[in-house]
């Protein structure tokens, strides 16, 4: 069995795309400065479950204005459609269906464009700067079918020590 800091040498680097979501294994620290300057924190907790075919997400904010927000997520690859698919749900009722994607070195999870009126909103996640022990993450959503982006949320990960 690999350790956690090999995990991200052996995997991140290689371009299978099974393993674009591996660095995200552990638990994290999880910091950020809302749009109001007020600051939140929380923890997350990764882990690859049934046979590690599957990623499962455990996100809970312990200070600040969202306080108490829980959420979690099953992030999988389908090697027969060879694309990554997420489900993620919160204790508000919240429910995403994203589809997993790379950009260069960004790790992305997106929703289908929905029309709503005359405009096409997407959702997404965008994993960059990753490290052994560090990433950013970034919540962003467009209502023009994807040409601009609006950052809704920006999260600072740091691995725990263990």
């Amino acid at each position: 069995m690999l350790a956690l800091g090999s995990i991200f040498t052996t995997t991140f680097g290689q371009d299978k795309e099974e393993t674009w979501f591996d660095f995200w294994v552990g638990s994290w620290e999880v910091t950020w400065t809302d749009t109001n300057g007020s600051a939140g924190n929380g923890v997350n907790t990764v882990s690859k479950i049934l046979d590690n075919m599957v990623i499962q997400e455990n996100f809970e904010v312990r200070a600040g204005a969202m306080k108490g927000y829980r959420g979690m997520s099953l992030s999988v690859y389908d090697p027969k459609r060879r694309s990554w698919h997420q489900g993620y749900a919160d204790n508000q009722g919240g429910y995403f269906n994203f589809i997993g994607q790379r950009e260069a070195e960004k790790r992305i999870f997106k929703t289908e464009t929905v029309t709503q009126k005359e405009n096409k909103l997407i959702q997404r996640m965008v994993f960059y700067d990753i490290t052994d022990n560090s990433f950013l993450w970034d919540w962003e959503s467009s209502d023009d079918d994807g040409e601009t982006w609006k950052l809704n949320w920006r999260i600072s990960y740091r691995r725990m020590k263990q």
